[in-house]
């Protein structure tokens, strides 16, 4: 686990302790203290770890302060992490949903900790070619049994609209860039060039789509995986889930697909 620890304030690590006695099942009854840690990779979501010395967990919160909307979504997160649990894709067990901020200041979930190796590189420096083939393997065949589900079956048939996906993801992306843009003037010309260009394109790619109500999970790259340490074909969970919806299968394919085009990664070239 990379991290760091947290110095909560008391009456916070109090609250959550008797939230998690309350909430979580087989808590264990006599912990009295928490350790937290928030992990450093970075997460639009503060993500952290409570270890109670028996057990580990994971708390995903949304940040403080007013957000985009509809983005930090943890109770979809939380929603889909339930719906897929006996499903062929590995996720951490989802254990509680909070949506009262009286507890930590905004809504979070309880998830187990999933013990492995998450690869922050995506030319996973140090590992084998065949370590590499057998991630990239994985990835590719976890993400096919994603884009397999049947959503009605697991409940998320509501959990998007499949039509247009890919024009209403250029407009939120776009509004997104506008609304974090410095001021006048500080606009990138390649990047309304782009926005112009995908704005053209979409519509192309939406009347491509067979119709079938996929479940897209918005954010699908390596260091969103974990890895079982000693088999690197094995994925134990597949983690953030805050961007999954009903959608377009081939955006995750060409999202994660981005690493190989860097030119940076010259060791993805040999997989």
């Amino acid at each position: 686990m990379h991290g760091c620890s947290l110095r909560l304030p008391y009456k916070i690590k109090a609250a959550l302790l008797t939230y998690l006695r309350s909430h979580v099942s087989n808590f264990p009854v006599h912990v009295n203290r928490l350790h937290v840690y928030q992990f450093s990779h970075g997460q639009s979501n503060p993500t952290y770890c409570i270890k109670t010395g028996p057990a580990t967990y994971v708390v995903r919160k949304k940040p403080p302060g007013a957000v985009l909307p509809s983005a930090h979504a943890v109770e979809r997160e939380y929603r889909v992490l339930r719906a897929l649990k006996d499903s062929p894709v590995p996720v951490a067990p989802a254990l509680a949903l909070c949506e009262d901020p009286a507890v930590l200041g905004t809504a979070f979930y309880v998830m187990a900790h999933v013990p492995g190796r998450v690869w922050v590189d995506p030319a996973m420096p140090g590992a084998s070619a065949a370590e590499r083939k057998a991630a990239y393997g994985a990835l590719g065949e976890t993400l096919a049994a994603l884009h397999s589900v049947d959503v009605s079956a697991i409940g998320l048939a509501s959990f998007g609209r499949p039509d247009a996906y890919n024009s209403r993801q250029v407009r939120r992306w776009s509004a997104q860039y506008a609304a974090d843009l410095a001021g006048p003037g500080a606009a990138l010309p390649e990047m309304e060039a782009l926005r112009r260009w995908l704005q053209s394109r979409a519509p192309e790619l939406d009347a491509r789509s067979d119709g079938r109500p996929c479940l897209v999970h918005g954010d699908f790259r390596l260091d969103n995986l974990v890895l079982d340490p000693c088999d690197y074909a094995r994925v134990r969970a597949v983690l953030d889930w805050e961007l999954s919806t009903l959608g377009d299968p081939w955006s995750d394919v060409a999202y994660c697909c981005l690493a190989y085009h860097l030119p940076e990664q010259a060791a993805l070239k040999v997989l």
